[in-house]
């Protein structure tokens, strides 16, 4: 019995010794299955779970969208997180957790869909960031005073509204610089950080806000599915009210034509005064020019007389001809067909525009002129240089010229921008074109590219940073924050150039419709492959003489960040030449915000069909042509508006 109970003592201390070393030794090492699970998650992800019942929409998008939808999400609940804690992320040990609570939120709403998998999120990303910044405090060390109470004047007020909210994300930009370290994953770069401060601190109504959610997480809370009967009832309404209203108006209408009739022919002196103002008028733009003013006689032999075999290009504005001056010069005549004295201020806009830059990438204007005949009423033309090579839509989308070599669209991209850089920075006072489109660029000869049309142009007053102006140019080329507040400015132009040079290089339109006939914008379908790193993928197949890809890819790069969506993001013209032109790198290209619930109705609402022409010697392109008032208060403030 005692060598028994000696075996068990030694048992006992053995396990004791060698057991308590086992364990320690346990506890030493990671464990890498439920370390990160031990800590609870301190974001509440109910706010979100919230805002997701109120709304019974649900976005059927592919995975890649939806994975941006989700980044979004989680970036309100962490602005929430930091304006408890002063802290922008979790603990990295309750990163596991959070997870689990934020894959639980989604399950609600989109089952089946894994959070990291199919979105290749690691776990550690969701407490990691930009620089290291993990506080309130290092992010306001990182930036300058002055950008961040400029940023803060501007955000803290409602931002349910259109105009509020472009002036908050507007101010952004001036902390972009600051902001411009390495990030870690992809959870929250750089871009992210403004926004989640703005929410928690800048903005007094917090970021559960529907305001401030919309404005600066692009969720939109509002948005139900039971609406949409609703409106389809009130628009049967509206539609029988309206058609009852135009058969009462339909006889006043023509009354008010008749009596408008007899009173121009019982005033044609009216007409006299009228055309002896317009010619002073031109007489004053053209006194310190080399213009001509041609008489119609001139113009008519030009043109044989309208001949209409002689017209190489139509647009909302009446049609191009291509015409023979006296020792054989050829030139394009624009002529007005708004033939009536509404059409002047229009007219002699162009002319003053056109007249008022010289530059190897713009067209030249040669003359113009206007007359009132008995039986042709008012007569507007402006006479320009014939581009005999036609637009740069001819060659990329028509079917009558060979495929553009590598070469010569490096020559269009780089003269095209030198062009407008002139407009914007080396004109006095400024341009912004309004209009950039490929069947605006017009080719000479040797293929040196013009850009052209500048009906819509706008001079820019010294020391104005923006435009509030009524919305008009080409669907798919005109900047969002111009299309929805009406703000304009140079980066204006900078986005449409950005579609005109993503068209140069894939052959493909700015409004893509595959095969599913879902319309797709050239620029979303770009950044796509870019960020998946294939941006060579983006180059039309088989260009002639390819040059290198590197610099292949630093064009598609430039085109993906001029038309970038967030006005910030985009480098001015000047900077688009020296990055063509020289060699100076591609900065980083932030990433693109998207909506969770996108709502249409304003934009379908706000596209007519007017069309834009060219100077070229083709039949010009006649694309959708967006027109609406702004800056917009709310729907109710748009209105749709012809060109024609």
């Amino acid at each position: 019995m005692f060598p028994l109970l000696h075996l068990l003592l030694f048992l006992h201390l053995s396990f004791t010794c060698h057991g308590t070393s086992y364990y320690r030794t346990l506890l030493q090492q990671p464990n890498t299955n439920s370390s990160s699970a031990s800590t609870p998650c301190p974001l509440d992800f109910n706010a979100l779970r919230n805002l997701i019942n109120q709304s019974s929409k649900r976005p059927n998008l592919n995975s890649t969208t939806q994975c941006q939808y989700i980044r979004q999400g989680l970036r309100l609940v962490q602005s929430e997180y930091l304006r408890r804690t002063n802290s922008f992320f979790p603990p990295l040990t309750s990163a596991e957790s959070c997870w689990n609570s934020y894959q639980s939120s989604v399950n609600d709403y989109v089952p089946n869909f894994d959070i990291r998998k199919s979105c290749g999120f690691q776990t550690s990303w969701i407490s990691q960031g930009c620089m290291n910044i993990t506080t309130r405090f290092e992010f306001e060390s990182n930036v300058s005073v002055s950008a961040l109470s400029n940023m803060v004047s501007s955000c803290n007020q409602s931002l349910e509204n259109n105009s509020p909210c472009a002036t908050c994300t507007t101010s952004f930009s001036g902390l972009a610089s600051y902001l411009n370290g390495p990030s870690v994953g992809n959870v929250s770069d750089c871009t992210a950080y403004p926004s989640i401060y703005a929410a928690a601190f800048a903005n007094q109504f917090g970021p559960t806000d529907e305001g401030t959610i919309k404005c600066l997480f692009a969720i939109d809370v509002t948005a139900t599915a039971s609406s949409g009967k609703g409106k389809k009832n009130v628009t049967i309404i509206v539609v029988v009210l309206v058609c009852g209203l135009v058969l009462v108006f339909v006889g006043f209408g023509y009354w008010i034509l008749w009596r408008r009739r007899k009173y121009r022919l019982a005033h044609k002196w009216n007409d006299r005064r009228i055309e002896s103002n317009l010619s002073s008028r031109l007489d004053s733009i053209s006194g310190s020019t080399t213009l001509i003013r041609f008489t119609i006689d001139e113009i008519k032999l030009a043109t044989k007389n309208f001949a209409r075999a002689n017209i190489v290009g139509t647009g909302g504005y009446g049609n191009v001809y291509k015409g023979v001056l006296p020792g054989g010069i050829e030139v394009a005549l624009k002529r007005f067909k708004n033939c009536s004295v509404a059409g002047d201020a229009s007219f002699t806009h162009e002319v003053e525009v056109i007249a008022s830059v010289r530059h190897v990438n713009l067209v030249a204007l040669r003359g113009y002129c206007t007359a009132t005949t008995p039986y042709e009423g008012h007569q507007r033309i402006i006479v320009c240089d014939l581009m005999k090579n036609g637009s740069l839509h001819d060659h990329l989308f028509g079917t009558r010229y060979e495929k553009l070599s590598w070469g010569i669209r490096q020559k269009v991209a780089l003269g095209t921008a030198r062009g407008l850089a002139y407009l914007h920075y080396g004109a006095q006072p400024g341009i912004i074109h309004r209009d950039i489109k490929a069947s605006n660029i017009l080719l000479d000869e040797s293929f040196e590219p013009k850009v052209a049309d500048f009906g819509l142009a706008k001079f820019t007053p010294e020391g104005m940073t923006h435009l509030s102006t009524r919305v008009a140019g080409t669907m798919g080329y005109v900047a969002p924050e111009y299309a929805l507040y009406g703000q304009l400015t140079e980066r204006s132009d900078v986005y449409s150039f950005g579609v005109v040079l993503l068209e140069l290089l894939s052959g493909k339109k700015a409004i893509i419709e595959f095969n599913d006939g879902q319309p797709t914008l050239v620029t979303d379908w770009a950044w796509s492959l870019v960020r998946e790193g294939r941006a060579l993928d983006v180059l039309e197949d088989n260009i002639p003489d390819l040059g290198p890809p590197e610099v292949v890819e630093k064009y598609v790069l430039v085109a993906v960040l001029c038309s970038h969506p967030q006005l910030y993001a985009r480098p001015t013209m000047d900077q688009v030449v020296n990055m063509l032109d020289a060699d100076i790198p591609v900065p980083t290209i932030p990433e693109r915000p998207i909506s969770l619930i996108a709502d249409l109705d304003d934009i379908e609402r706000s596209v007519s069909s007017s069309f834009s022409g060219n100077l070229s010697t083709a039949a010009g392109y006649q694309p959708y042509i967006i027109e609406r008032e702004a800056p917009l208060a709310d729907s109710d403030s748009v209105k749709d508006r012809s060109l024609d």
